[in-house]
């Protein structure tokens, strides 16, 4: 056991940047690419996680503060102390069980490929985490481990089998083929499906309203560095920020919004001829198989439309929080919600304004399961010793990602009849959102043949 832990310990230490280009690199050798050729797309997409990831960091340490004196500013007074998804992964890995996890997802992914039961290789391995705390949350309301380690391993079924859904959307929005995120989040594109559904019966809600579409009507107040400025300044003075610190974080929002696109155009070099060489591999040995790359979602950040929902999606986060009767927690360390926007993006294509009220509409959703989570999370950080808390302090994570399956399965782990009836209802949306994705992909198919 301990030798074990100290490999996957040891695996997981070396970074998505390091650990996924070494594995990609390995496997373009094996679907019969030149070592130069697989040498370079591996040190390309290791440039590509950490100039992402120096952009993302960018933006949410220059975001976050202005948010949060924004959430002071409001004066709610609220129990539980928002820790965000790093204090969650941190109270994760303190589990004894944690290493438990990288091998199960690893047998799930191979047993599944095996059989053909999925096209996707999930090489994100670093948000195994996300799977420990389902199993951390089920064992803290049901106290059993072997439940726990079950709906954990549902989670990782659920995510391979939204991947294959997702990918040719994924792959529309990147211009990356055989590349798609695996990224448990995406599990929330369930449930915001039926409300996009609905959405699409009106007209106003099918106009075209990406970034594209609005550089056309807009002109340069639609560029990514303009927008970023406004949407900069605005969040600046809300937050109650001077004129100078106002345009100083309007300027650090647009260098944001102008590198994101830049810096997405990385994976794209690194991943299209591993993509190509993979499939060519794959269909010279199985008839018809087609694989694909599961990637972290900073693959996808490099869409404006997600950043722009995320700010804009503040204010209304805020008044939720106030005013959501039965709600104890302030968004604080997590209040730029990525496990909404992304999902959100998936389902509707990027149309920027059924973002937008899909992020309101599920706000509600990750506040009530925050709430839910907060005694399960304090037991955990006070047993672990992982988090410091001070004399009755609550923690929660208020944009616990995708808050209803976890919540479901803690609550089936328990067998009530709450948690039966809601897995029931999950499974139909679950028929519900493969049968939409399909008719997309097979109009995304169609789309493809014309052009050819």
């Amino acid at each position: 056991m301990g030798f074990m832990e100290t490999i996957f310990d040891y695996v997981l230490g070396l970074g998505a940047e390091v650990f996924v280009p070494a594995l990609m690199i390995a496997i373009g050798l094996i679907v019969g690419m030149k070592f130069r050729e697989a040498f370079n797309a591996g040190v390309i997409l290791g440039v590509a996680f950490i100039g992402m990831n120096l952009v993302i960091g960018f933006m949410l340490n220059a975001l976050t503060p202005a948010a949060q004196d924004l959430a002071e500013m409001t004066g709610i007074n609220l129990t539980a102390v928002d820790g965000g998804w790093t204090t969650a992964a941190t109270l994760s890995w303190a589990w004894p069980y944690a290493f438990l996890m990288f091998p199960i997802q690893l047998a799930i992914n191979g047993i599944m490929l095996f059989f053909n039961w999925t096209k996707t290789l999930n090489v994100d391995l670093w948000n195994v985490w996300g799977k420990i705390f389902t199993a951390v949350a089920i064992t803290g309301v049901t106290g059993n481990l072997y439940i726990a380690l079950i709906g954990a391993a549902i989670i990782v079924v659920i995510e391979l089998l939204l991947s294959d859904l997702n990918q040719p959307s994924i792959e529309k929005v990147t211009g990356i083929p055989g590349v798609t995120v695996s990224h448990g989040m995406n599990i929330l594109t369930v449930t915001l499906m039926p409300i996009d559904w609905v959405l699409r019966r009106f007209k106003i809600f099918n106009k075209k309203m990406d970034a594209n579409a609005l550089r056309e009507k807009l002109g340069v107040f639609a560029e990514n560095n303009v927008m970023g400025f406004i949407i900069g300044i605005l969040l600046g003075f809300a937050a109650g920020y001077s004129v100078a610190d106002a345009l100083i974080l309007a300027m650090q929002a647009a260098a944001a919004l102008t590198l994101f696109p830049m810096v997405a155009k990385l994976f794209m070099e690194a991943l299209s001829p591993l993509s190509e060489a993979i499939n060519e591999f794959m269909k010279k040995r199985f008839k018809n198989r087609e694989m694909y790359i599961g990637l972290d979602w900073p693959i996808l950040a490099g869409s404006s439309e997600v950043w722009v929902a995320i700010i804009l999606t503040v204010p209304f986060t805020l008044l939720l929080a106030f005013i959501l009767p039965g709600n104890a927690v302030l968004p604080f360390a997590g209040i730029l919600n990525i496990g909404l926007a992304v999902p959100a993006l998936i389902v509707t294509g990027g149309n920027l304004l059924r973002m937008m009220i899909l992020s309101i509409a599920a706000t509600p959703i990750f506040l009530y399961v925050a709430t839910y989570f907060t005694d399960i999370i304090t037991e955990l950080a006070r047993s672990t010793n992982a988090v410091a808390l001070e004399e009755g302090q609550r923690l929660t994570w208020s944009t616990v990602e995708y808050p209803v399956i976890r919540f479901i399965l803690t609550e089936l782990g328990n067998f009530t009849i709450i948690g039966i009836g809601m897995a029931i209802v999950w499974a139909l949306l679950f028929l519900f959102y493969r049968q939409q994705m399909t008719k997309r992909n097979e109009a995304f198919k169609a789309e493809e043949e014309e052009v050819a």
